[in-house]
């Protein structure tokens, strides 16, 4: 097989094993999907992924209800460095003044990669946000949101932010959507990776 192609297929099965590992609380495997430096970005969560897992798991106990689903995959190789792009939805379930609601949020994950000792695993996570809808579990149940409150969040990840903030999360305003100076900036950061950069851009 071509060595790029099982670069490629080495990357995915990461992201794949990312969603898998983290949805279902294997907290030992999902510890190996990145490199020791690496970095997470997410609406209720930015700094170093060791920190990350951490909170990830503590949510998971406490019975937070976040899971994701993945799509499409593509993945840029440059030496040692990649960058993949993979289509997914962001799925949380919560309480939201009293009308258990699901929040779906579709999206990309871009990951930053690096090939250390023969290990594929990510050096940056960001994901990027491209519309979000809130739905009442109940069929019939009404919510009535808070529109200066829905307002404050970017278009991508409005619903979803309505609900992290009710349910206690502070959640980063300024994250990357469709498009927009946000996105620019990361695909700028992406490039610059791939040339061989000192780092994988600064995060978001």
């Amino acid at each position: 097989m071509d060595a790029a192609i099982e670069d490629q297929i080495a990357i995915r099965a990461v992201v794949d094993n990312w969603v898998l590992w983290s949805d279902s609380g294997d907290w030992e495997r999902f510890a190996t999907v990145w490199h020791d430096d690496a970095w997470m970005t997410a609406t209720w969560f930015q700094g170093p992924a060791t920190e990350f897992q951490k909170a990830r798991r503590a949510g998971f106990e406490r019975g937070v209800n976040i899971i994701h689903f993945l799509g499409g995959s593509t993945v840029e190789v440059a030496g040692t460095r990649a960058i993949a792009q993979t289509k997914m939805t962001i799925n949380q379930r919560a309480t939201v003044d009293g009308v258990e609601v699901d929040a779906v949020c579709s999206g990309r994950f871009y990951d930053f990669f690096a090939k250390r000792k023969g290990r594929w695993a990510i050096v940056r996570r960001q994901p990027i946000y491209e519309k979000d809808r809130l739905d009442p579990v109940t069929p019939g149940a009404k919510l009535e949101l808070d529109a200066a409150l829905l307002a404050r969040f970017p278009e991508g990840y409005r619903h979803l932010g309505y609900l992290q903030t009710k349910a206690g999360f502070t959640v980063k305003l300024g994250l990357p959507g469709v498009r927009g100076p946000e996105v620019a900036k990361l695909y700028a950061e992406g490039a610059a990776w791939l040339a061989g950069a000192a780092g994988p851009g600064i995060p978001l």
